[in-house]
């Protein structure tokens, strides 16, 4: 049975070149970037080099970009090390961020910090009206996701940086869905801190990145060797960072044609699901929304029953985000954004990504034709005359 792979914002598979690249290093080039013997300085200058590709693809300096284990990583450096540089104060973020993001300013509201959590519209979005309204003269920190992981909302982040620009208060951007899907560019956004995963944008898993705006220190979070200029001590884990590197190089290259191309397959599936099956929703915003991303309520029915039979026919989707998968409860983002209680437990995400085709969007609308009419004879909350 054929598997089509419709879950590309928990992962996506590995461009070939990158994985050919790490292996060759892991065979033949696996000197330590500290040493100073001949193979340490190659591998420095491999590091270095997957720098200036990461960095280019920001439109960041090599310098400002600092390797971590991920993005959660990167997301915890640039909000716990800011806190512990500032000491105290008020941060701002908003209802819909990733764990990664919301869990470390719980964190710090429960040690003495104060915390503004900013309610999103019926899209998930916040404005920089929001923002400029919830600063105070102590804010130390605003932290806010570029695109929103489950729904693929675009949040004003240019705009909302325009509002900072003369606060002292640091602003750090969470783009791990948003890099390679549409521009992203350090510069335009005004933003201080922003966070890149390598395993996003077709590089491997446990390698990512924080880019750092020059001028201004934060504390670390892991002390040791001094490694990547003292921010985040550990030996590099040069093969991902390599993979990154050329994953983020590649990205650049293919970009527009790949963002064409899943826009194109993405509204082609709303299209058809809006006119074939009743009883929908389509999660998030209709204009200001990720090329690859769609998020799907259907009334009546449970998500995670859909899913299930969605898999035994060969599709691999997700209820909302991988990182929170298991935990009971309806999706805190759904949630968030006041999703009806028929809709709020059915979401379904689809996320396109290399390799999919217009072919694989067709079966998969008419799988899920089949497969939600099935489920909902079977509801008994379902109304008698849905279908005729």
């Amino acid at each position: 049975m054929k598997r089509i792979y419709v879950d590309h914002a928990a992962t996506t598979p590995v461009f070939p070149e990158a994985i050919e690249a790490m292996s060759d290093l892991m065979r033949s080039h696996y000197g330590n970037p500290s040493s100073m013997h001949a193979m340490g300085t190659e591998a420095k200058r491999s590091l270095e080099n997957a720098r200036k590709q990461v960095a280019s693809l920001i439109n960041a300096e090599p310098s400002q970009v600092f390797f971590t284990s991920g993005g959660t990583e990167a997301d915890n450096l640039a909000i716990l090390g800011t806190a512990r540089a500032a000491g105290k104060g008020h941060i701002i973020t908003t209802a819909v961020e990733h764990h990664a993001v919301l869990d470390s300013c719980l964190y710090l509201q429960k040690n003495g910090f104060d915390l503004t959590i900013l309610p999103v519209d019926a899209d998930g979005l916040i404005t920089a009206e929001q923002v400029k309204e919830a600063l105070r003269p102590d804010t130390i920190l605003v932290t806010v996701m570029h695109a929103n992981n489950e729904v693929g909302s675009v949040n004003p982040v240019a705009e909302i940086g325009e509002v900072l620009k003369d606060h002292p208060a640091h602003f750090h951007v969470d783009a791990v869905q948003s890099v390679g899907k549409i521009p992203v560019d350090v510069k335009a956004i005004n933003c201080d801190m922003l966070t890149v995963s390598s395993h996003k944008i077709n590089g491997p898993k446990g390698v990512g990145a924080l880019y750092r705006r020059s001028g201004f220190e934060i504390e670390p979070l892991v002390y040791g060797g001094g490694q990547e200029h003292k921010f985040r001590s550990g030996t590099e884990n040069l093969p991902g960072i390599v993979g990154f590197g050329l994953a983020a190089e590649r990205t650049a290259e293919l970009f527009e044609r790949r963002t064409a191309e899943w826009k194109r397959m993405r509204d082609h599936f709303i299209s058809r699901v809006q006119n074939e099956i009743p009883a929908i929703r389509i999660n998030g915003s209709m204009t200001s929304r990720l090329p690859h991303n769609i998020n799907i309520s259907f009334a009546y029915i449970e998500g995670e029953a859909l899913l299930l039979y969605l898999d035994m026919a060969g599709i691999c989707c997700s209820s909302g985000s991988a990182c929170t998968a298991g935990e009971e409860g309806a999706s805190h983002v759904l949630t968030a954004m006041k999703v009806d209680k028929d809709y709020i437990n059915s979401a379904i995400r689809i996320t396109l990504g290399m390799y999919n085709t217009m072919d694989d969007i067709d079966y998969i609308v008419d799988t899920l034709k089949e497969k939600v009419k099935m489920l909902r004879m079977a509801s008994p909350f379902a109304p008698s005359d849905l279908y005729k």
